[in-house]
């Protein structure tokens, strides 16, 4: 007889045993006894039950000293009392519990312990008994009762492990035994009993095993836990594995294989499945720290483990590659789901994993099913993907979904050291990865935008040694993020872009005009839309996320890919104008010789711009403007319209399909906007004018006016309708169009009508405009952007589309509202007695009103009295009610701006405008005089006196706190702008020429060496680099080195002039604004706009007679004549009619003897005038000939009243 068992016999439960006692009242007599108890007392019956008797008085025996208890006393009393016996039998209830999970326990535990004897005792002389029926009952029965009832904390003790090491070991010789009869898997071919107790046997093993697997950590009983685990793996592997089973029938293989499809369905959906438990596995295993991203530990049973996961994983995806028709039960679609929710998004999987493991998992079979699965199914498993825990990870603050983005990118790809070139794995459906990848940056980036306030990395800590990867960080999150994107390295790679264009232009098969066509979502179509989402989403992403070098890699790629840019625009032209544009797609050879594809050498100039402080990434605006003498427009194909015929021609540019600005639009062609702006937007902060006007790269000049006017229409509408939404489109469409139209005031290639289109329907009265403007800068910082006026964005963000006429009256109403606003405040000093007084020097002017005006600051807005003391130092004779001032203002601009005076410099450049000199610093109060001449210049522009002078558009930028670039070079050093584009088109080696990156000048008889870039005195100009040495250079020039004298001469400007008050205007409209422009004056809108005193008309001989001699004058001459009168040389801006108070010839009388007129005489008196009323007095001429002589005399003589 065999011995019986402790399993095979009857276990008496200690919690079985009989209670005896009383029994526990129920709860609903509880209740009763509780409502009685109320009941009673609420009718009077007292707490023994027993009614008083009616009208019997009560009579206390307590004695008389015991006080009454009153009855809501009472009625507390007693609810305490039932609360307390409430909570003692919920405390007997717990109790009870509580002894019988103890009992339980302790049962199970002695029984297991009495199962764990018998077991070793048998295991130990298994070789006698050994079958598969003796391993199903007699061994995996009690093996499986006592390792699974073990608790969690002791089953990694010595003797569990030793035990679970012996049977895992048995099972393995087992199954890989060649005695059939000792084969444990013959189970699966015999009676149903057989099968079922197998495959429950079994699954109970499988979780075993992946619990062993999840709870396998490298931090505590590593030698132990890896040696177990390496063996569950191993035994997972052969049981799963049909293949491996030795000795088995062909007609027996079937019924075998839709068993081991069952437990692979078990192992594979199950929640706590082969794939979250080698998530954990891997998670918990991962070095903490970026030093890491090699492989995993070289240790046999580390590598082992992981080995045996991924085939366990991929167990599922074989019946694809095999074609099995019949799965036997396996449900692809739910183990695909888990595979993606819980192996592709492991933060750096495929860095993590060996080599030899990523073709199996870059197969198609294997990625194909995971896209469909992103297709098809719902957000939820986004949702789940966005829910996991990372807690056993370092890098928290990429989310799961994130790093599934990363993970599929990097498994798509075949590897390739080469760095700049790839290609795709054979076989992959681009399509479907495309589709995919797009599916995932739909809820990713809506993810980073809502959570980007709590990413912690700093851009600051971030230092770098090459295009992604950092050497040394302070913050192990800033080195985790760059070596993420270090993983999507692929999508700024030429290569990539390349063959998703091809593409779509071999699947649609259709000019490009229909690749932008909507249609209704189709994954088994491939259009335009789809890269341009994919690559839509990947900049917003490197925007939030890469704060080293932000979207730079991006645009790069899309920036300086050939034709990619010029077949985006030619598709989003069609979508804006209708119809398809036919045009060549060949790719334009300049720019392949100024780039060829050098991705990495773009990347690492941004990264020595954001080492010398100014990064490409930061520049919020392009603005440009000179007057390009140096080149003139050659055009390559003649312009479909010409500028000059559609000057009136406002219809042709107030695009229709853009009226309704970001909200008219489609969510697609929202997108494309955007792509396209940030693209071009890149693109021509490195597009010189001779490829943007000659060479006509990357469009035409009429595609520019298209281009130009889409972007103005659109930006107008969205900033009249759309408000504070859609910000993000806005912002860069007017950035965009703000490079255009700086491009376009340096060197016209638009009418002037393209960009006041938009809004010349829209234009509101000059007053309420100023004020809605003012409105909107002071309370920009206190309150919500959403709240300020349509037309106060438009003015404060693209003001051009307002004719500059009607910006220079709101810059006037401006300054007449602030006159106001001070005067009420009693600010404002008129003319009189609480007048600023000056005693000035005519040969000291500038010490003078530099000692006597520098202090006041904004004081200086009052009105000041100058007293003239002439060169022979006499006073000067006549009172100031705003000529002399006017006078002083002039003349001590005249001889301040003076390079003689070496505070200023003229450019070398044709029209010798006024730069800060170098020589500036040097001086005595150099940098003090400069910012007193910043207000002299802000003192002029408030009370509306020209200049003489005019600014470098270089300085006017700093002063307007924009950005120059390196084609305004040319308006400051016209030489050097021409050896730098020597150097950037230089087709041989460019190390011949002897550069580094160092810049030397010569000040004041000393040479200095300046570094463009830390180290630069070692960096040698290649032609890898030179494009970069370029634009630093250009830098230098035209931002650092002019920087410190532009702060200071804004500090002083707006003392007096408020910076929102500039923003009306460019640099070539503030030239004009200070100094009117043109050195000649219309004769014709003086004579019309002049008035006559006196006795004078306009029909006097006398006067006909001036404006005769007016017409013969020389343009020098004639202003003299107006500075004379006006105390200003210059003409005003908006023409006669606006000089206040207007211009006047009052008449002199002179008579004299009619025979002195026959003999030839004439009046000897000469003309004077009254500047502070624009008033010529004018003596009774009567030949031309004397008034000419007279006047002359009078204008060039530098005196005033004397001549009265």
């Amino acid at each position: 007889m065999r011995p019986c068992y402790a399993w095979e016999r009857p276990v008496r439960w200690p919690c079985d045993r009989k209670r005896t006692g009383a029994t526990l009242p129920s709860a609903r007599e509880r209740e009763r006894q509780d409502s009685e108890e109320v009941v009673g007392l609420a009718g009077g019956r007292n707490p023994t039950g027993m009614s008083a008797p009616a009208k019997q008085r009560q009579v206390s025996l307590r004695g008389a000293s015991a006080k009454e208890i009153s009855r809501d006393a009472l009625l507390e009393k007693l609810a305490h009392e039932r609360e307390l016996r409430s909570y003692q039998r919920r405390a007997s209830a717990a109790a009870l519990f509580i002894q019988r999970v103890w009992r339980r326990y302790i049962a199970i535990k002695e029984v297991s312990e009495q199962l764990r004897e018998e077991w070793e005792a048998l295991a130990d002389c298994y070789e006698d008994h050994m079958s598969s029926a003796w391993i199903s009952n007699n061994l995996l029965r009690p093996f499986l009762f006592f390792v699974t009832h073990t608790p969690i904390l002791w089953r990694w003790q010595i003797r569990n492990v030793k035990c679970i090491t012996k049977c895992f070991g048995i099972l393995l010789q087992s199954i890989s035994s060649t005695d059939t009869q000792k084969n444990f898997c013959l189970l699966t071919v015999g009676t149903p009993q057989e099968k079922s107790a197998w495959l429950h046997q079994t699954q109970r093993l499988v979780s075993l095993c992946l619990f062993i697997l999840a709870d396998c950590s490298n931090s505590s009983h590593q030698d132990e836990m890896v040696t177990v685990t390496a063996l569950s793996m191993r035994l997972l592997v052969s049981l799963t594995d049909v293949k491996g089973w030795k000795n088995f029938r062909t007609r027996d293989i079937n019924d075998a294989d839709l068993a081991v499809k069952r437990l692979i369905r078990y192992m594979t959906t199950n929640t706590n499945g082969i794939y979250s438990c080698f998530r954990k596995y891997i998670l918990r295993n991962a070095p903490q720290s970026s030093s890491w991203r090699n492989t995993v530990s070289s240790s046999e049973n580390n590598l082992l483990i992981t080995v045996s996961a991924i085939t366990l994983c991929l167990r599922p995806f074989h019946s694809i590659m095999l074609k099995d028709q019949d799965n036997g039960g396996i449900d692809v679609y739910e183990a695909s789901k888990k595979y993606c929710i819980y192996v592709m998004t492991v933060p750096y999987l495929t860095k993590y994993l060996p080599s030899i493991l990523l073709p199996a998992l870059k197969h198609e079979h294997v990625l194909l099913p995971c896209f469909s699965i992103l297709l098809t199914s719902e957000d939820k498993i986004f949702d789940e993907m966005l829910m996991l825990d990372q807690s056993d990870f370092a890098t928290k603050e990429i989310p799961p979904l994130g790093w599934a983005l990363a993970n599929i990118i990097n498994l798509t790809i075949e590897d390739n050291n080469s760095g700049s070139s790839g290609f795709f794995i054979q076989g992959l459906d681009c399509k479907l990865y495309t589709h995919a990848v797009n599916r995932i940056l739909e809820k990713f980036v809506p993810w980073l935008e809502s959570n980007q306030h709590s990413l912690k990395w700093d851009a600051d800590e971030m230092l770098l040694t090459s295009d992604c990867v950092p050497i040394s960080a302070n913050s192990d999150e800033c080195t985790d993020i760059m070596f993420y994107f270090d993983l999507l390295k692929p999508v700024y790679q030429q290569w990539h872009l390349r063959k998703l264009l091809s593409l779509a232009k071999v699947s649609y098969g259709a000019p490009n005009g229909h690749l932008i066509k909507q249609t209704s979502d189709n994954q088994g179509s491939f259009k335009l839309q789809d890269v341009i989402y994919f690559y839509y989403y990947f900049l917003r992403i490197f925007s939030i996320l890469n704060l080293a070098n932000g979207s730079l890699p991006i645009l790069n790629v899309l920036s300086f890919t050939p034709g990619f840019i010029v077949e985006f625009w030619e598709a989003f032209e069609c979508a804006i104008f209708g119809g398809i544009v036919h045009m060549s797609h060949e790719v334009k050879p300049n720019k392949e010789t100024i780039l060829e594809g050098q991705t990495n050498s773009v990347t690492r100039q941004s990264r020595s711009m954001k080492e010398s402080g100014h990064r490409w990434a930061t520049v919020i605006q392009k603005i440009s403007k000179r007057s390009n003498d140096e080149s003139t427009a050659s055009p390559r194909d003649a312009p479909q319209i010409p500028v000059e015929s559609a000057e009136d021609s406002y219809d042709l540019w107030d695009i229709e399909a853009m009226k309704h600005g970001a909200q008219g639009i489609s969510k697609y062609l929202s997108c494309a906007l955007f792509l396209f702006c940030s693209t071009y937007a890149h693109y021509l902060l490195v597009l010189d004018d001779i490829e943007f006007y000659e060479k006509q790269v990357p469009f035409t000049l009429q595609q520019q006016r298209k281009i130009a006017a889409s972007l103005n229409t659109f930006v107008y509408n969205s900033l009249v309708h759309c408000g504070n939404n859609y910000r993000s489109v806005i912002d860069i469409a007017v950035r965009c169009l703000n490079l255009l139209y700086e491009r376009d005031c340096r060197h016209k290639f638009c009418p002037s009508c393209l960009w006041l289109a938009p809004a010349r329907k829209g234009w509101i009265p000059v007053a309420a405009a100023a004020r809605a403007h003012e409105a909107a800068f002071s309370n920009l910082q206190a309150v919500d952007v959403s709240t300020i006026p349509a037309v106060s964005s438009i003015l404060t963000t693209v003001p051009h589309l307002y004719p500059f006429e009607e910006r220079v009256q709101m810059f006037r109403e401006l300054i007449k509202l602030d006159k106001v606003s001070r005067r009420v405040t009693g600010e404002v000093s008129e003319p009189g007695s609480s007048s600023i007084g000056i005693i000035v020097r005519r040969d000291h002017i500038i010490e003078d009103g530099y000692k006597q005006l520098n202090f006041l600051g904004p004081k200086l807005k009052s009105c000041i009295n100058v007293s003239f003391i002439s060169e022979s130092g006499l006073p000067e004779a006549g009172l100031d009610y705003g000529g002399l001032s006017k006078e002083f203002l002039t003349d001590l601009s005249k001889a301040a701006f003076d390079p003689e005076f070496n505070l200023f410099s003229q450019t070398s450049t044709a029209d010798s405008t006024l730069i800060p000199s170098m020589a500036a610093r040097l001086l005595e109060n150099g940098m003090e005089m400069i910012e007193f001449l910043g207000r002299v210049v802000g003192k002029a522009l408030y009370e509306g006196i020209l200049l003489e002078y005019t600014f470098s558009l270089v300085f006017v930028q700093k002063l307007l706190g924009r950005y120059s670039f390196l084609d305004e070079l040319s308006t400051l050093d016209s030489e050097l702008y021409r050896n730098l584009m020597y150097v950037k088109h230089y087709e041989g080696d460019v190390t011949d020429l002897s550069l580094d990156f160092t810049v030397t000048e010569e000040i004041c008889g000393k040479r200095i060496v300046t570094e463009l870039k830390p180290g630069g005195r070692n960096i040698s100009v290649r032609n890898e680099n030179k494009l970069q040495y370029v634009h630093a250079m250009a830098d230098y020039k035209l931002n650092r080195q002019i920087l410190p004298f532009s702060n200071a001469f804004y500090r002083g400007l707006i003392d007096l002039i408020s910076p929102s008050w500039l923003q009306l205007f460019n640099a070539n409209e503030f030239n004009q604004l200070l100094s009117g422009g043109k050195n000649d004056f219309d004769v014709d809108d003086l004579r019309s706009n002049t008035k006559y005193s006196g006795g004078y008309s306009e029909t006097s001989r006398t006067v006909k007679l001036f404006w005769e001699v007016v017409k013969g004058f020389k343009s020098a001459e004639r202003c003299m004549l107006l500075k004379f009168v006006t105390s200003c040389s210059r003409a005003p801006l908006l023409g006669f009619k606006h000089l206040q108070p207007a211009f006047t010839i009052h008449k002199v009388a002179c008579d004299i003897p009619l025979w002195a007129t026959l003999g030839g005489q004439d009046v000897e008196r000469l003309p004077s005038a009254s500047t502070c009323y624009n008033t010529l007095k004018l003596p009774t001429y009567k030949r031309s000939s004397t008034l000419r002589n007279k006047l002359l005399y009078a204008i060039s003589s530098n005196t005033g009243f004397e001549l009265s």
